[in-house]
């Protein structure tokens, strides 16, 4: 059996850095060089050091990446890379007050994780999904299919949406047409060196019952807080669906599985390790982009107008003329 590592904080310091080295999966796309990172940090690891002190510089050194699924796990505090936090909230695309007061308004509707309304003389169908920490069940959409069946499209705000449990992202996809279409491509980092990576999946859309399938053209909404699950949603149906129109602003990205361990000294961690690409082979690790950029008026939300869900509206109708 191989001995236990030591406890002490150089230790720990050396068997976060050497993991993180061997099993991170996106060096290039972040242009980290890792060596430069261990330069600035390990001088400020000593044995007598803190344990709060050793948290920071651990919390620094994983902040380095600039992934918001990094962190350090401690008793007393978890780290957070406040600049993704900043990309991803100050460039907020969506007033929720607007929304709730002027589209979905007093008589806004709940199903499930849904809040929901009919927009444009109800001619489109508009659904707010917080989170897809929330889970879709099969009846909520058949009911929400149905209760919409004479609109002519569907606009799902992901706006803010910060992500959750990717089973949820193949619920949400119910309400698209069903085939065996190719989604995206994924690996996982096997081996130490930065570029050993496992051979490619193939990803292919659930099957799922039609009862679920809204069947008319579809709007999705992101902006930089659609992070994680949701730019995996956007991944799936951008090019994939010919109905289907990403509208907003680039996602927050997060499009790696994240994984995580135990450090010598009781701590934990986690970070990706693996990386998803499109049917192309592209990498949207920093952000998936929308299909029609429409980032929010500040003029127009003063006056109670989302232009956001009004390019949306726009786009759904001429598709139906």
């Amino acid at each position: 059996m191989e001995k236990e590592p030591g406890k002490d904080p150089v230790t720990t310091f050396e068997y976060l850095w050497k993991t993180v080295d061997e099993q991170y999966s996106f060096f290039d796309v972040k242009g980290v060089d890792w060596d430069s990172v261990y330069a600035v940090y390990r001088p400020k690891v000593s044995e007598k050091i803190s344990d709060d002190s050793l948290f920071n510089v651990l919390g620094a050194m994983l902040n380095a990446l600039n992934d918001g699924h990094t962190n350090l796990i401690s008793p007393f505090d978890v780290s957070h890379n406040e600049l993704v936090y900043r990309r991803m909230y100050a460039n907020s695309n969506i007033d929720p007050d607007v929304v709730v007061l002027n589209y979905l308004t007093i008589n806004y509707h709940t199903t499930g994780a849904f809040t929901h309304n009919a927009i444009r003389d109800g001619q489109i169908a508009y659904l707010r999904y917080s989170s897809f920490t929330s889970s879709i069940a099969d009846d909520d959409l058949e009911y929400l299919v149905n209760r919409y069946k004479n609109t002519k499209g569907m606009i799902i705000d992901l706006r803010q949406n910060g992500g959750g449990n990717v089973d949820n992202v193949w619920n949400l996809m119910k309400l698209f047409p069903r085939g065996d279409r190719q989604l995206y491509q994924t690996q996982i980092k096997n081996g130490p060196a930065h570029d050993d990576f496992s051979d490619i999946s193939i990803v292919k859309q659930p099957s799922h019952d039609e009862k679920t399938t809204y069947g008319k053209p579809i709007v999705v909404l992101t902006d930089r807080g659609s992070y994680s699950a949701t730019s995996f949603f956007s991944l799936c149906i951008k090019s994939n669906f010919p109905d289907a129109t990403i509208v907003g602003d680039t996602t927050g990205g997060g499009l790696g599985l994240p994984n995580g361990g135990e450090l010598p000294n009781g701590w934990s961690y986690r970070f990706s390790i693996t990386r998803t690409l499109d049917n192309n082979g592209n990498n949207y690790e920093n952000g998936m982009p929308p299909d029609v950029t429409e980032i929010l008026d500040p003029v127009q939300t003063a006056q109670g107008i989302d232009n956001v869900i009004e390019k949306a509206c726009d786009i759904l109708l001429t598709i139906a003329k």
